[in-house]
C-alpha cells in the first residue's frame, strides 16, 4: 500500500501514470533485502538539495555492492521532466531506488551491473509547522558499520527503526530516541535530531552508526550562518532530559518541534522555529 497519492513511476526509460510493478519475484533485492532509497522533497516550487539525494543514492548503492547506473545530474533532470510532466503542485516525495537484480556464483553477492532503477514521485502534504512528537527510550540500538550496512540508506535496515518505533508507540509515544552500541545518543527511529541548551545548538556527531542527513547539514550550515553556535557532540539521555528544546531533523517534514522526552516537556521553543524559516528562506532562495 501506497503511503501517499498521485502516483508517478520512471522505470525502463519513460515515466507512467501509475503505481507500477517494477521488482521480480527472483530479483535479488526482493528475497536477499539488496534495496537502496533516497528520498528529496518537492513544494513551493523548489527541490531543495535534490541533486545531493541523488548522489547519496549512488553512494548507498556502492556501499550495498550494487552497481549504480544513473549519474546524480540525469537523475535530477527525470525527476524535473516528472514534476513538469505532471505540472505537479502539491507537496511531492521524490524517491529514486537501486535494487541488485542477480547475484554471483554463490547467489548472495549482487552480481556487478545487473541493476534495477526507478523513481517514485508520491504526492505527500508536507507536516503541519506547529505539530509535535513526544519521544520515549527505546531497548533497540544502532547497529555498528562492522555489523549492517550503515553507510547506506538501504531497506534491509529499516526494520530495526520499526522495531523502535513500534516499542515507542505501545509506550503511548510517538517516537523513540535511540543509542549508539556505546550508550550514546544517535538520531530517533525515523530521523536526526537536535537540542537546545543556553541558546546554543546541539546535535550528535557523526560516528558512522547512523546517516548523518543532508536536510541536518543544512540546518547546521543555515544556523551557523544566523550566528548560532552548533556543536555536533558527544550527547546522552541526560543532555536531552537538561535541554531547553529539541527538535528533529528529516527530509519527510524538514523540522519536527518535540514537547516530551520521558517525562521531560520542551516549549515549542525560539530557535526551533527560527531553524524551519531558515530553512524555508534558503529553500525557496532556489526559486530563480
Amino acid at each position: 500500500m501506497a503511503t501517499g497519492k498521485n502516483i508517478r513511476t520512471w522505470y525502463n526509460g519513460q515515466w507512467h501514470d501509475d503505481d507500477i510493478a517494477i521488482i521480480h519475484a527472483a530479483d535479488h533485492g526482493a528475497w536477499l533485502g539488496t534495496t537502496v532509497f533516497d528520498g528529496a522533497r518537492f513544494f513551493e516550487g523548489v527541490a531543495p538539495d535534490l541533486e545531493a539525494h541523488c548522489a547519496r543514492i549512488n553512494r548507498s548503492a556502492s556501499a550495498l555492492m550494487i552497481t549504480p547506473t544513473v549519474t546524480a545530474s540525469t537523475m535530477v533532470d527525470i525527476v524535473w521532466e516528472g514534476l513538469r510532466r505532471s505540472q505537479q503542485e502539491a507537496p511531492v516525495y521524490i524517491r529514486p531506488m537501486y535494487w541488485a537484480l542477480d547475484g554471483d556464483q554463490s547467489g548472495i553477492v549482487p552480481r556487478e551491473g545487473a541493476t534495477g532503477f526507478a523513481i517514485c514521485l508520491e504526492e505527500i502534504p508536507m507536516a503541519d509547522p506547529a505539530a509535535t512528537v513526544r519521544l520515549t527510550t527505546t531497548r533497540f540500538r544502532r547497529p555498528l558499520l562492522e555489523s549492517s550496512v550503515c553507510n547506506a540508506k538501504a531497506g534491509c535496515l529499516y526494520p530495526n527503526n520499526a522495531r523502535m518505533l513500534m516499542e515507542a508507540r505501545e509506550r503511548g509515544y510517538d517516537n523513540a530516541l535511540v543509542l549508539d552500541a556505546l550508550g550514546n545518543v544517535a538520531e530517533t527511529a525515523s530521523a536526526n535530531v537536535f537540542m537546545v541548551r543556553n541558546g546554543e545548538v546541539f546535535t550528535p556527531i557523526g560516528n558512522g552508526t547512523f546517516l548523518s542527513g543532508i536536510t541536518r547539514a543544512r540546518h547546521i550550515a543555515n544556523l551557523r550562518a544566523a550566528g548560532y553556535t552548533v556543536h555536533e557532540a558527544v550527547l546522552t539521555y541526560g543532555d536531552f532530559h537538561n535541554a531547553d528544546e529539541v527538535f528533529l531533523s528529516g527530509n519527510m517534514s524538514k523540522v519536527t518541534p518535540v514537547s516530551e522526552f520521558n517525562g521531560t516537556t520542551y516549549q515549542h521553543g525560539p530557535i526551533t522555529r527560527h531553524a524551519r524559516e531558515l530553512y524555508w528562506d534558503w529553500a525557496l532562495s532556489e526559486k530563480a
